[in-house]
């Protein structure tokens, strides 16, 4: 996606939201419309641009998204295959872009905290298998002994909301392999997300059947 209303929606997360949001019917009650729909999405970077991924409990109708905001038609796939495979013991291949924070309290606060992002591998690391403990899943081993997943940054991504103040989230990429402890609660991760800021493209984890010889 290298459109110009994609990159005007790039610079402000919270404009990215509220397009994907465009294509999703309003909602009456006190359930947010993200929620309400269970709408996680991402980004993932290629060598043309970006590609974008959205889920959904409800279907979208992107012909409401601005024009030339997409630069093909939108491919759709079935996500009841996927729910359907998840049971204790199986092992999937999995890609997880996340907001791995801890609370830090500030400095010079009187019990003021603040969410604080986790900046090393091995720090990110930990955070997803704290994750996976309520979660449903565990990180295996690889060869070597190390947790068979690999984080990697991505750009910061940076918004505005009205009333509300500068928008940052330091999201982290994982790829890597996982085996479902607890098919409920593995299955609730991923219809409603995994940690933090799922509004800003954080949370939607992507699964594919395990790769051999790990």
């Amino acid at each position: 996606m290298r459109s110009r209303e994609f990159r005007r929606d790039y610079a402000n997360i919270h404009d990215m939201h509220r397009t994907i949001m465009s294509a999703y019917p309003d909602v009456s009650g006190e359930t947010p419309a993200r929620l309400e729909h269970k709408i996680l999405w991402r980004l993932d970077a290629t060598q043309s641009g970006y590609t974008q991924y959205v889920q959904s409990h409800t279907e979208p109708d992107w012909s409401r998204l601005p024009a030339g905001h997409l630069m093909m038609p939108a491919e759709v796939r079935p996500f009841a295959p996927v729910i359907s495979a998840i049971a204790p013991g199986r092992k999937f291949s999995f890609r997880l872009l996340a907001n791995p924070t801890r609370s830090a309290r500030v400095e010079n606060g009187q019990d003021v905290r603040k969410r604080r992002a986790h900046t090393t591998p091995e720090a990110q690391i930990e955070w997803l298998i704290s994750r996976g403990e309520r979660d449903g899943f565990v990180i295996p081993t690889a060869r070597r002994g190390e947790p068979d997943v690999a984080p990697s940054p991505v750009p910061t991504l940076i918004g505005q909301k009205k009333d509300q103040g500068k928008i940052t989230v330091v999201p982290v990429r994982f790829d890597g392999h996982l085996i479902v402890t607890d098919a409920k609660a593995f299955t609730d991760a991923v219809i409603n997300g995994v940690g933090r800021a799922k509004a800003y493209g954080c949370g939607l984890i992507s699964l594919a059947p395990a790769r051999t010889g790990r």
